[in-house]
């Protein structure tokens, strides 16, 4: 095992950066355990002369997990607290791996 992929593995097994996840391929799989990050940054995009500001969900998993990652597949992110519901996303667009090729990159909607 590379020094990259332990230091990937380090920061997927910190509690205060990632999070459990359940992933389906296709959206119906089955439920497979993962360890996500997951970040909601704003983005800004333009439209003529008009500046648009959008929120947006991005998640970053180990390709061991997910080994085949794709638009279409979907995440279910358990509620943070007790009594709060979790939420459903689906990956939008085409996921992207790192230069290692052991993390993918998605941005998700909500389902």
């Amino acid at each position: 095992m590379s020094i990259f992929a332990e230091a990937i593995d380090d920061l997927f097994a910190d509690p205060n950066l990632a999070r459990d996840a359940a992933w389906r391929a296709g959206g119906t799989g089955a439920p497979v355990a993962v360890r996500i990050v997951l970040r909601q940054p704003d983005r800004i995009g333009g439209f003529g002369e008009t500046r648009l500001l959008a929120a947006t969900t991005v998640i970053e998993v180990r390709t061991v997990e997910a080994p085949e990652l794709a638009e279409g597949d979907a995440f279910e992110i358990p509620g943070s607290g007790p009594g709060q519901a979790g939420e459903t996303f689906v990956v939008q667009g085409e996921p992207v791996r790192d230069g290692e090729r052991l993390v993918w990159t998605a941005e998700l909607r909500q389902a």
